[in-house]
């Protein structure tokens, strides 16, 4: 019975190990005009265990972004004239529903952002640089958008530092290019987190899943037909 004994407290030494493990995640970016780079590195078990993928960024229409909406019906034997007639009504029960339904979600959503902020706190942020260079061949327009860049990034830095746990201060820099058409980023960003915690929030996301998606209460009434075409 003694080697059960050393097995199991074998298992459990590796299963430690394996919780207090860190995975570090080394983000990499870099946009230059229309040649884009999104690469996402793994490392583990004190960089033995790699991984890297290759995130491919959707390329924008040159014609312009388009989104086309095509709405279609159904024929049947009715007439134009008929469907013209048909009414749909809002009941007070569908104005109830509708409010039961907004709560059920905002709950759902309020649950599942207890669960992943708690997760996000965990993490740990080693280095984040982001730097860009903006130009639209028009000093004044340039000097607009950097302004905006400015504003988006020193937003986007705050909300990661709520979230997460910066132990170093961000690098961030634009350079206008006043005279020139110009589009560049690069950002690098390394964080890293404990195996656990990942596990820990999964188990987590998956009770809580598990509990039941919101249930969304239906308020499609079928249509009225107008009393005189009877």
């Amino acid at each position: 019975m003694s080697w059960i004994f050393w097995i199991v407290c074998l298992f459990i030494v590796l299963l430690l190990c394996i919780l207090i493990m860190r995975i570090i995640v080394t983000v990499d970016l870099l946009h230059i005009g229309d040649n884009d780079h999104f690469k996402i590195k793994l490392r583990t078990f004190f960089g033995i265990i790699r991984y890297t993928i290759n995130i491919p960024i959707i390329k924008v229409d040159e014609h312009g972004p388009n989104i086309v909406y095509k709405k279609e019906t159904e024929t049947g034997e009715e007439t134009k004239e008929d469907e013209k007639k048909k009414v749909n009504k809002i009941t007070p029960d569908d104005i109830l529903t509708n409010l039961k339904n907004i709560k059920e979600i905002v709950e759902h959503v309020v649950g599942l952002h207890k669960i992943i902020r708690k997760f996000l706190k965990k993490v740990k942020i080693e280095s984040f640089n982001w730097h860009s260079q903006i130009g639209i061949g028009d000093a004044a327009h340039t000097a607009f958008i950097v302004g905006l860049a400015w504003a988006l990034k020193g937003n986007v830095v705050g909300l990661i530092g709520n979230y997460m746990h910066l132990r170093t201060k961000p690098e961030i820099a634009i350079t206008p290019a006043f005279n020139i058409v110009c589009s560049k980023t690069k950002l690098t960003c390394i964080f890293h987190f404990r195996i656990g915690n990942a596990m820990f929030a999964g188990i987590r996301l998956l009770k809580y899943w598990k509990a039941g998606l919101p249930k969304i209460r239906s308020t499609v009434n079928e249509p009225s037909v107008n009393s005189d075409h009877m």
